[in-house]
């Protein structure tokens, strides 16, 4: 995981967007149902995952997975991620669904991301775990800021103070690292395969960038142009548009 840098939101989720939220804030105070959660909120992805959100989402975001940074659309469309889940949540996975969750935020800009599939249906899904869950907000009238969330925020928070690693495994250095590397499954076999892959190809450039200039000088031009080529490969890896950046990041620091 690494730094995510927004650009301004999409018309659509300003304008549309707050209508629509302003519609579920209004029906929470008008309904009892809605505030005991025995009805739930109907959200429109033609609105939080209208193109031009998807498309803002996955230029910033370089095409990748704002948790586990593979490339997503090699594979798949992607998901549009709520950070706070909107239609309900859990604390722990064994906990049962709280509804309802966190509505008012469904179109909001900073609780939005580009996520792979697996990152968002098999392992997030509901979870929202927070250091303490007594601080909830549970409807718009609460202030979220008290919050305290156990899960990092690619926006707004720093994940190299929270996430290192140790070869092609990420390793936490704190509590929210540990609760995100689980949450987000960030140690999963088929991703962690994947990190290896790229791990071995930085080890071999690396290698073969030593053993040239290892040899008696001067070096031959051909020996220079690889050099040349092996620093542009090591620097392109851990520009934020490349897979796995956080790890190349630790490995060649």
């Amino acid at each position: 995981m690494i730094r995510i840098v927004k650009p301004a939101a999409p018309s659509v989720l300003i304008t549309k967007g707050q209508v629509a939220a302003q519609g579920h804030c209004d029906s929470y105070d008008t309904h009892a149902d809605y505030r005991q959660g025995t009805i739930s909120f109907v959200f429109f992805d033609t609105i939080y995952a209208h193109d031009d959100v998807k498309a803002a989402l996955r230029t910033a975001q370089q095409d990748k997975c704002a948790f586990c940074e593979s490339k997503v659309s090699h594979i798949a469309y992607g998901d549009i991620e709520h950070f706070r889940p909107k239609g309900g949540y859990r604390q722990r996975e064994s906990d049962e669904l709280e509804q309802p969750g966190y509505y008012w935020l469904a179109y909001d800009w900073t609780n939005l991301f580009f996520s792979c599939q697996l990152c968002n249906q098999r392992f997030k899904k509901n979870l929202f775990p927070l250091r303490n869950p007594n601080h909830r907000a549970r409807s718009h009238r609460d202030d979220v800021s008290r919050e305290k969330p156990l899960l990092l925020d690619p926006a707004r928070d720093s994940p190299k103070k929270h996430l290192t690693y140790t070869d092609e495994m990420v390793r936490a250095l704190d509590q929210r690292g540990t609760v995100t590397i689980e949450v987000l499954g960030l140690n999963r076999p088929e991703l962690v395969e994947q990190r290896l892959e790229r791990l071995r190809m930085l080890k071999l450039v690396k290698d073969c960038r030593r053993s040239i200039e290892q040899k008696p000088r001067p070096h031959s031009t051909q020996d220079r142009e690889t050099i040349a080529k092996c620093n542009r490969a090591l620097k392109d890896a851990i520009l934020a548009e490349a897979e796995y950046a956080a790890m190349a990041r630790t490995f060649l620091s």
